[in-house]
């Protein structure tokens, strides 16, 4: 995203364009301003809030270590096949996020591996569908800043034609004019629509990688060998059992 933003700093150095000319105030109040009270209107004001929260995924998304998690469900595999599923309440803590922590706990809870399945299933359903709507409002935001930027443009251009008996403030006016345009782009297909996208794949890597878990706690909670288990994780993971990929 930044380096984005610098390609287009850079190119207009270069074309011998002052940067201060790209600053505007009223231009980005009307597209940012807009785009994003219309995004209000079409989605609830908390989703939009906690759709932009998941700005900070671009920085520090989710981990899902397939390799590592398939390691930890096999380490869980042998201490269930040598001290009994009992044991693995000692190994709840080891875990490094709440959905895998739970299926551990619901496994020494007793729970019957049908049962076990379906709660997780659950789950992952629940959560893909609290997430699915927050790329929907990066979407909505995108398709409608270069809508906001060209009002912001046409507006830009009746206050130039105003301008038209002092040529010398009608050329700035016209190139302010053109501002909000590319706020509004830049805002769509730099920030807002990238973003959205990445949210998607990262719902998809965690899903991914809670479907793998899931598949490995069931396989624990019927005792299946640690062999056995090692080949369902593999389809995940891409690591066969010698270790190669």
């Amino acid at each position: 995203m930044f380096m984005a933003v610098g390609c287009i700093l850079a190119g207009t150095m270069i074309e011998g364009t002052h940067l201060g000319a790209l600053l505007d105030f009223p231009a980005f109040l009307i597209v940012i301003g807009s785009a994003f009270s219309a995004t209000c209107v079409q989605f609830p004001m908390g989703l939009v809030f906690g759709a932009f929260g998941k700005l900070l995924w671009l920085i520090a998304p989710p981990k899902s270590d397939l390799v590592a998690q398939a390691e930890f469900l096999v380490s869980l595999a042998s201490v269930a096949r040598q001290q009994g599923l009992l044991a693995l309440e000692n190994s709840v803590a080891s875990a490094t996020e709440d959905f895998t922590r739970g299926g551990i706990q619901m496994i020494v809870d007793g729970v019957d591996k049908e049962t076990l399945a379906a709660l997780l299933q659950n789950a992952i359903d629940m959560e893909q569908e609290k997430l699915e709507p927050y790329p929907k409002v990066f979407e909505a935001f995108g398709g409608y800043c270069p809508t906001m930027g060209i009002i912001g443009a046409v507006l830009g251009l009746i206050h130039a034609m105003s301008l038209l008996d002092r040529p010398d403030m009608l050329g700035p006016a016209i190139a302010v004019a053109f501002v909000a345009t590319i706020y509004g782009l830049v805002a769509a297909n730099i920030i807002a629509l990238p973003t959205g996208n990445r949210v998607k794949s990262i719902m998809a890597e965690q899903a991914v990688y809670k479907y793998m878990t899931l598949e490995g706690l069931v396989s624990i909670a019927s005792s299946e060998n640690t062999t056995m288990l090692k080949r369902r994780l593999a389809i995940y993971t891409g690591v066969t059992e010698e270790g190669g990929a």
